[in-house]
């Protein structure tokens, strides 16, 4: 991890700009799809965090959604449902998270049985591959730290990792799971295009997760934006738990550059990494608009509030 990224990341609750009244984390992970949490206990946790409002975003998974807002009920956290979205894009996978969907949508819930069918195949197909290298009973090692119905490339990892084939999570991706590594097996995920119909279906609000992690050059970067807007695309995050202080910047450029606003979210999974802890992240640069700041958001929550 880079001087910058460290410096960038302070495990501290006044990071956020003063005239923020409240903290907000729009991108984290339970038990139901990678994250080593129940959404119960990432609710908890966000509390104690001190974290106002939260939305969960599993990967291709709403079953976490129920159990985190009735565990919210019982604080004063304001609770969003969301997900993330695996997307084939110009042969790479980027994720794009939805806030504030109806999780009961048909489209929706149709797609993402799609991915789960794609995800159970991929998975046997990673434990085949590493087999072949020999590395045997990955796929039944790799389901002991599942405890939903999503197999991911995490839980492999975290496999190899107690059986001690890398010293941390960052190098056993680097050894076995990403492209020309022996357990990996390229991503056939949704187009962006039925990405972006699942979530308007669903009432949701598009936002592309961590940008500056996607290998593209700058011109495909801009024409990755420019048909996500086209699309309808609302927002970009802007500040993620896996962006440098000079990432935060150059996202800030291409939000106000292509009319973005600007999203945040600590991408949390495990407590065990301080540095993507929930509400623990830069502030939202000053030039850009915060997603809540949307009529489209406030237009939601009153509604929200109405219905409740």
């Amino acid at each position: 991890m880079s001087d910058l990224s460290i410096q960038c990341k302070i495990p501290d609750l006044n990071c956020y700009n003063a005239n923020m009244t409240k903290v907000y984390d729009l991108h984290c992970h339970s038990t139901a799809s990678d994250g080593v949490l129940s959404p119960e206990e990432v609710v908890m946790r966000a509390v104690t965090n001190g974290v106002n409002v939260l939305a969960l975003t599993d990967h291709d998974d709403t079953s976490g959604l129920a159990a985190a807002k009735a565990k919210a009920s019982l604080t004063e956290l304001e609770f969003i449902n969301g997900i993330e979205l695996s997307v084939s894009w110009s042969h790479q996978t980027i994720h794009i998270v939805g806030l504030h969907i109806n999780p009961e949508t048909e489209s929706l819930q149709s797609g993402l049985e799609t991915l789960c069918q794609f995800r159970n195949w991929r998975a046997e197909e990673i434990a085949k591959r590493l087999e072949k290298k020999g590395i045997t009973g990955a796929f039944e090692g790799a389901s002991q730290f599942a405890s939903g119905p999503i197999l991911s490339r995490t839980h492999f990892a975290r496999f190899l990792l107690q059986q001690g084939y890398a010293k941390d999570m960052r190098q056993v991706f680097k050894r076995y799971l990403v492209s020309g590594k022996p357990g990996y097996v390229p991503g056939k995920w949704a187009t962006l295009e039925d990405a972006l119909q699942w979530i308007n279906d669903a009432n949701g609000m598009a936002i592309i997760a961590h940008p500056a992690r996607y290998r593209l050059s700058a011109t495909r970067m801009r024409q990755l934006l420019a048909e996500f807007k086209e699309l309808g695309g609302v927002a970009i995050e802007v500040v993620s738990g896996s962006h440098s202080k000079d990432d935060v910047h150059n996202m800030a450029e291409m939000a106000n550059r292509f009319e973005f606003a600007a999203s945040v979210g600590s991408d949390f999974h495990s407590p065990d990494n301080q540095y993507t802890d929930l509400g623990r992240f830069c502030p939202i640069p000053s030039k850009c608009t915060p997603i809540w700041q949307l009529d489209r958001w406030k237009e939601i929550v009153s509604s929200s509030q109405v219905s409740d």
